[in-house]
């Protein structure tokens, strides 16, 4: 007999894994296809930095995540925001909106250890693993047919509602027929833990250049989280450095803002390239995350637009008592997710383009633009909401 889920999310990163959470406790039979056997963890779980606006950290800390972590997280007391070769700045203070902190500063590895560990707290959880997404069956009315590869041979199943959370390489969003946008930054970032002579005080350092951003963000561990940005025609000539190269590297687009880099950690290499889907929905289908829209991490927004992607459809799934794939729910998730998304990638691919660009001509707008937004309260106000996951139509767990 072909099992029935009510919900079956592909995909078990950081995306997968929250929503799964989110829709405990719900009368929901919940199925979640993980690539990665137990005991390991997906590959998106490394030594990169996550982020997570203050938005997520209220959500992550509601739904029990937070206090599983097992690493201190960093957190961002301030924002420092410059551009080489222009002149002005914008700073921003937590304290001055009467908070602790913007957000907080997690390393990637330790959070998915988190959600393990919460995932392993859902006893009525389905976990296929390791699986893999293979096919789509017809729709009967009912549910959608899904067919999976496992260790055992293929397994047929069918869904309410399938939810691709599988990444910017979504097969599931392949199968359903959506397309997709894409704008190859030809940026390739680079991720590493970077120590200082002093311990972060709080502040993290995003500084723009011709050549791309370059992050500095104060981890939990008394080290830095640096997020470097290259063209990609540079990035062999940058992975080649040995560690005083780097150091020196990072040092002289930063200065001394944070003081002397002594030590740095292993590196990894990140090509980047935003993708974005034509449609968040089909019948009995919806996308998430990655698999949504896939961006710039500059001003690192990805991670915290995809958590409110699945917070989103948790909190519309938990109002709804009927069939948890019908056509008109799902629309209220494309609609409520519109202006969140839609102002996300404008900010971020905007960002991008615009600190990026060599062109003398523009020095004097955007040394304006920091001066404007380092004055005026107004404009400082609308950055913060942003920054802090306050944008649109916010998921109740966020506030």
């Amino acid at each position: 007999m072909i099992r029935t889920h009510d919900v079956l999310i592909v995909g078990g990163g950081l995306v997968g894994a929250s929503l799964a959470i989110a829709l405990d406790g719900l009368p929901l039979d919940v199925a979640m296809v993980e690539a990665t056997p137990p005991g390991d963890l997906p590959a998106v779980f490394d030594q990169r930095n996550l982020s997570l606006a203050a938005a997520s950290v209220n959500a992550l800390g509601a739904l029990g995540v937070m206090q599983e972590l097992r690493a201190p997280a960093g957190p961002i007391r301030r924002i420092h925001v410059s551009r080489a070769g222009d002149f002005g700045s914008v700073r921003l203070e937590a304290s001055d909106y009467g908070r602790e902190a913007f957000g907080q500063v997690v390393v990637a590895r330790d959070f998915g250890e988190a959600l393990e560990a919460r995932l392993a707290q859902l006893p009525r959880l389905v976990r296929y693993r390791p699986a893999r997404f293979v096919a789509l069956e017809g729709e009967d009315g009912e549910a959608r047919g899904v067919r999976l590869a496992t260790a055992e041979g293929e397994l047929q199943l069918r869904a309410r509602l399938v939810v691709a959370a599988d990444g910017t390489r979504s097969g599931l969003r392949e199968a359903l027929g959506i397309g997709t946008r894409t704008h190859d930054y030809g940026q390739t970032l680079f991720v590493a833990r970077v120590r200082g002579e002093r311990a972060p005080d709080g502040t993290a350092f995003e500084r723009f250049t011709d050549s791309g951003p370059t992050a500095l963000l104060p981890r939990g561990d008394r080290a830095f989280g640096v997020v470097h940005g290259v063209p990609t025609a540079q990035a062999a000539e940058v992975a080649a450095l040995d560690e005083a190269g780097w150091l020196a590297r990072i040092q002289q687009v930063f200065g001394w803002r944070a003081g002397r880099l002594v030590a740095s950690g292993e590196r990894s290499a990140y090509p980047i390239a935003a993708v974005v889907a034509d449609e968040l929905v089909a019948p009995r289908a919806v996308l998430l995350g990655n698999a949504a829209q896939t961006i710039h991490p500059i001003g690192a927004q990805g991670f915290n637009l995809g958590l409110r992607d699945a917070l989103t459809l948790a909190e519309l799934l938990r109002a709804h008592a009927g069939d948890p794939g019908e056509a008109a729910l799902l629309q209220r998730h494309a609609q409520r997710r519109s202006e969140d998304r839609e102002r996300t990638l404008a900010f971020s691919h905007g960002l991008a383009r615009i600190t990026g660009n060599a062109s003398p001509l523009l020095r004097p707008l955007r040394s304006l633009g920091l001066l404007a937004a380092d004055r005026a309260g107004w404009l400082q106000a609308w950055l913060v909401g942003g920054a802090m996951g306050f944008r649109g139509d916010v998921p109740e767990l966020c506030r």
